[in-house]
């Protein structure tokens, strides 16, 4: 092809406004759980589907504080919802997309 069709071809691809809105989601989730403590956090939450924050500072090995941050942050994004059990508070994954799109970069051949 010469680089004239080429340019032409390219301008017939014009992504269309659901797909747009897809991949800006795709993205969003990207960045929330772009960080190892978030990631080990989906992964558990996979797992069991309800957990304490103690309950995740044991499995992660992780502190406290900096596991409450992560909790609130991927709370209020929209990736993670909570319910009261008495004094207790159990999380649990609100966006289930988020595991399919580990899933689809777990299993990718990225030179890893």
């Amino acid at each position: 092809m010469e680089p004239e069709e080429i340019k032409k071809e390219v301008k017939k691809e014009v992504i269309n406004e659901e797909l747009v809105e897809k991949l800006d989601r795709i993205a969003f989730i990207l960045k929330t759980v772009a960080h190892p403590t978030r990631l080990g956090i989906v992964h558990l939450l996979e797992q069991h589907p309800f957990l304490t924050v103690t309950d995740i500072c044991t499995m992660l090995d992780t502190e406290q504080s900096l596991t409450s941050h992560h909790l609130q942050n991927m709370r209020f994004k929209g990736i993670l919802s909570v319910k009261r059990d008495g004094r207790k508070m159990l999380y649990s994954l609100k966006e289930r997309d988020v595991s399919l799109i580990i899933e689809c970069l777990d299993n990718c051949q990225c030179n890893m």
